[in-house]
């Protein structure tokens, strides 16, 4: 065998080990990147579940308010006409909403109008202490007040996790093999807080 040829050889075993190195690199990358994304869909399913225990109470608090006063019909209408919006966005959603910042901002908007829209209303209860003395109206602050904590902490979780996975996604290598997939591992949008918004509403009745 000539010295060539053993050259040569020499040289596919080099090129043969550096494409197996190189190989179980990415697969690691590759599922780490997958480890990832899974945990951010799976935060993001708890934070529709609280937004989703928010959505239910709704028609009681409405239902209640009704009931005991003469409530103004505006404020009533913009928390019913706020929650439609939200279901009608949550309906349309992408089936991977967190790979799609625009579908993501649409959802958040409405859950904010939501959320303004409810406080209007709770603002409004003041004037009411009949309505506020009630034990129905009672137990619907409790279940309210603790919904919106929820949702506090769901939401920065999801944060964190995106920034996770942005974070593994957007180093290098990484963010050489993420692009050859595509949107599949594209980077993940975040939670913003209103103005004003860094803890979670105070619900008093």
């Amino acid at each position: 065998m000539g010295n060539g040829t053993k050259i040569g050889i020499g040289c596919l075993g080099v090129c043969l080990v550096a494409a197996l190195i190189i190989g179980v690199a990415s697969a690691g990358t590759y599922n780490s990147l997958v480890s990832l994304d899974q945990a951010t869909q799976a935060q993001w399913g708890q934070v529709q579940n609280a937004y989703q225990r928010r959505a239910d109470l709704i028609p009681n608090l409405v239902a209640t308010v009704k009931g005991a006063a003469a409530f103004e019909k505006d404020t009533m209408t913009a928390v019913t006409e706020a929650r439609a919006r939200v279901g009608q966005v949550t309906a349309t959603a992408t089936p991977d909403i967190t790979k799609d910042p625009a579908a993501f901002q649409r959802f958040q908007q409405a859950q904010q109008s939501l959320s303004s829209a409810l406080s209007r209303l709770l603002v409004v209860t003041e004037n009411y202490p009949d309505l506020k003395a009630t034990a129905n109206f009672r137990d619907l602050q409790a279940q309210l007040e603790g919904t919106e904590n929820r949702i506090t902490v769901e939401r920065q979780r999801f944060n964190d996790a995106a920034q996770a996975f942005n974070s593994k996604r957007n180093s290098f290598p990484t963010v050489l093999i993420a692009g050859f997939f595509g949107s599949r591992f594209a980077a993940k949008p975040y939670f913003e807080g209103q103005p004003g918004s860094d803890k979670a509403p105070t619900v008093k009745f």
